[in-house]
């Protein structure tokens, strides 16, 4: 049988770079950012856990069978009080900056979180790659990382408690369960996946959404 996953969306960020309030309700083709995750994941998944502005969560939108949770002042925070919200034995953690997500990413991710606990989507790096002093990086060794990202529940868990016991701050929730020491396996991502952080960004995931099929959306 298989074990029940949550979807955990982080979708507390203001949006100040933006500049048209909470990120998760800024709209791309006519549709919020975090109704094109939730259509993205409810057919993929046992349940919806979403952590949204803490001093908006009484009055935010409510959708059927998605949990809604206060989001914290950063966003492992955040990570950590969806987490409190689920007992599912596997959760994705995603961000809902990421509006272009294709099932087939979200499969590979399961997929792999279920054989070794811990699971994230990263794409090879195109660019020429330098240090500070302009030294050249080898990019052909280095991986962008993206979400979803896959867990164990159990295992996200601890290696987020280990984290705020010692004040420790990652990127994202792969970088806290390295730091206990255990693998996180690296599956093909997507270039779909990119984040909308800026007004040029969004300015690009319009045109994208414009192109995109309804279903790749």
């Amino acid at each position: 049988m298989s074990s029940r996953v949550a979807a955990l969306i982080a979708a507390a960020g203001t949006g100040d770079r933006l500049g048209l309030g909470p990120k998760a309700l800024v709209t791309v083709g006519g549709r919020t950012l975090l109704d094109l995750a939730l259509e993205a994941l409810v057919p993929l998944v046992d349940e919806i856990v979403v952590a949204v502005p803490a001093d908006a969560v009484d009055h935010w939108p409510t959708r059927p069978g998605v949990t809604l949770v206060a989001g914290g002042g950063t966003r492992q925070a955040s990570v950590l009080a969806m987490l409190a919200a689920t007992t599912a034995e596997h959760v994705l953690v995603h961000d809902v900056a990421r509006p272009f997500l294709p099932g087939e990413v979200v499969a590979r991710v399961l997929a792999a979180a279920r054989r070794h606990g811990a699971a994230t989507a990263a794409v090879g790096i195109a660019d020429t790659v330098v240090t500070g002093d302009g030294a050249e990086v080898d990019r052909s060794e280095l991986r962008a990382v993206q979400t979803p990202q896959g867990f164990a529940r159990e295992l996200l868990s601890a290696a987020h408690e280990s984290a705020r016991a010692a004040g420790h701050a990652a990127t994202d929730d792969a970088g806290l369960v390295r730091r206990l020491g255990r693998r996180v396996e690296l599956v093909e991502g997507s270039p779909l996946l990119f984040k909308v952080t800026r007004p040029e960004d969004l300015q690009l995931a319009e045109a994208l959404a414009a192109r995109l099929p309804t279903g790749a959306r």
